[in-house]
């Protein structure tokens, strides 16, 4: 506790006595000022003690002492100490008087006390408290230290919470709550989610104070500090501290030491990241070369545990923005999204920004450390990554929402962008031993996703959807307008129809009468006309693989020249 006027008047040594304002002796001290002027306000501070001879003043002149003593209480002045046996033998009236009248402290100074001693005695107190502030915040910094080594940030908050007498909790990059300390404080938390962020939006270190949930048992409201966490451009996550009032230098201390150790927990070093990535790629390359037990084995603790139960690989790459505005064409994942939702999902790219791939990472490492779920992230060369997430998991929900909210965004957007755009494959789930074949599912889905303009898609799609919407290709197109352009030119002489007659006859699986009737022709004309297909491609109708490739190419070129959404 700083100096008070009370400790002062106790202070042996002083000899000083009260003469008025006894009730406010409780007054911290911030510092000893001895001063002449008649009006000294304009030098002061406040929370001084104020010390006078009364060389200058009119001491017994009532008014004077009134405008005085009122500008002293005005500028917050903690006391005024009176040095009796100088100018005057004891305190005027008029003075003791103005002083009783505003509440404001008046000390009497023996003439053997100087005020160089009053001085002293309180640098010495304010020495003390601090000394023993510092001390108190190197042992608060002693056992957050302890709390995070064996318990982890949970232990930290707690200590944290129990060193500043209220409540603290621990956010992620995304703004979600990570865990609070004590657990009643939780609610408390999650009502100033929005304030932390804004903080996040703002570069690292950077703080600010709130008003929280107010206190139990009081009107006024919670004090919460908010502390960014991180060292990059962008926080890694926030600590908040509720407190029903200002902190004070220990409770700082603790403070600074927790949002040290907390940004040491969730700000990994290059290094350490550096080699995680190493032997998550070397745990990748055994996967994939059909080694599991050595990938289990290099693994350890950092991926064992995905490794044991089924996953999905998920392939994210950056897209070009050219390749991407085949989204504008169909397979929107936003065609019945209202424009608030719009608006809030390109909210979500303006914060990516425009890395979107280096956001997908973001997301599954926040989902991963929210759930204590394993995630192995590791690059594919430069534009693409590879992750493997628990199948179930939170990190795969999470990373789906991303890229729908991403959909979203890029489907409501009227204009073209030059970014890049996400491109996302997932395969179906899979386990240690069919790593090659999930990477090859999420590398199919990738492809079909690039294809349909969409953000994700999952292997299940493709397996269960229809082939005719990847014949919607450059290539596939002028393969099939190649194969079909003899027909065309000849039923463009009025020759006949031989295009059609193709379709109905193949629709109907080669069944004369049937695809005869679907035309309207006699069925010995729908055979001269089949004939006439062999001779001018030359290729017969009873090889199966042409028939197939007639098929495709037919619907190929109709689904060229469909109208959008048919």
């Amino acid at each position: 506790m700083p100096p008070t006027l009370a400790s002062l008047v106790h202070h042996s040594a002083l000899k000083l006595t009260v003469r008025a304002g006894k009730e406010r002796l409780d007054t911290p001290v911030r510092w000893v000022h001895a001063s002449e002027l008649t009006d000294p306000v304009p030098y002061m501070e406040g929370g001084e003690l104020l010390l006078i001879t009364a060389l200058k003043l009119d001491a017994e002149d009532a008014d004077a002492m009134r405008r005085y003593v009122k500008r002293l209480v005005g500028a917050g002045v903690a006391g005024l100490g009176f040095a009796v046996g100088v100018h005057y033998e004891k305190i005027p009236e008029a003075l003791a008087d103005a002083a009783a009248e505003e509440g404001l402290p008046l000390l009497e100074v023996p003439r053997r006390t100087p005020f160089l001693a009053i001085s002293k005695a309180v640098s010495a107190a304010i020495a003390a408290d601090q000394y023993r502030a510092v001390t108190a915040g190197f042992a608060a910094q002693r056992e957050l230290t302890r709390q995070a080594l064996s318990d982890g940030p949970e232990g930290l908050l707690s200590a944290l919470a129990s060193q500043v007498d209220g409540w603290a909790a621990l956010y992620d990059a995304s703004g979600a709550v990570v865990a609070t300390a004590p657990e009643w404080a939780g609610r408390r938390a999650a009502r100033i989610t929005e304030d932390v962020e804004r903080l996040r939006d703002r570069p690292a270190p950077a703080s600010s104070v709130v008003g929280g949930e107010p206190a139990d048992g009081t009107d006024g409201e919670d004090r919460v500090e908010l502390h960014s966490l991180g060292t990059g451009r962008r926080s890694r996550g926030a600590l908040a501290v509720g407190t029903a009032s200002a902190l004070g230098t220990a409770e700082r201390y603790a403070v600074h030491s927790a949002i040290a150790l907390l940004t040491l927990v969730t700000e990994r070093s290059r290094s350490l990241y550096a080699a995680e990535q190493r032997i998550g790629a070397a745990v990748l390359r055994m996967l994939l070369a059909g080694q599991p037990d050595h990938a289990r084995g290099v693994a350890g603790d950092l991926y064992g545990g995905l490794l044991d139960a089924p996953y999905r690989m998920m392939l994210a790459e950056a897209a070009s923005a050219s390749a991407g505005r085949a989204r504008a064409r169909g397979g929107a994942d936003a065609d019945e999204v209202d424009a608030a939702g719009v608006e809030a999902a390109s909210a979500v790219l303006a914060e990516a920004g425009g890395d979107l791939v280096g956001g997908f990472v973001e997301v599954a490492e926040a989902a991963a450390a929210r759930s204590g779920e394993a995630v192995l992230v590791v690059p594919d060369g430069e534009r693409r990554l590879v992750v493997l997430a628990a199948d179930g998991g939170a990190v795969v929900a999470a990373c789906t929402r991303y890229a729908h909210t991403v959909g979203i965004a890029r489907s409501g957007s009227e204009q073209g962008t030059d970014e890049d755009e996400l491109v996302v494959g997932v395969s179906a789930p899979a386990g240690p031993v069919a790593a090659g074949a999930a990477y090859k599912q999420a590398e199919q889905a990738l492809s079909v996703a690039r294809r349909r303009g969409r953000v994700l898609v999952e292997h299940e799609e493709v397996a269960t959807g229809s082939v005719v919407p990847l014949l919607a290709d450059d290539a596939v197109r002028a393969f099939a307008d190649g194969l079909l352009r003899a027909l065309h030119e000849h039923d463009a002489t009025g020759r006949g129809d031989l295009v059609a007659s193709l379709r109905a006859w193949l629709s109907r699986h080669g069944q004369w009468d049937a695809a005869a009737a679907d035309l309207g022709v006699h069925r010995h004309t729908l055979r001269y006309r089949m004939r006439r297909v062999e001779e001018i491609l030359g290729r017969s109708l009873d090889d199966p693989d042409v028939r197939m490739e007639l098929w495709l190419a037919l619907k190929a070129t109709a689904s060229a020249t469909a109208p959008a959404g048919e």
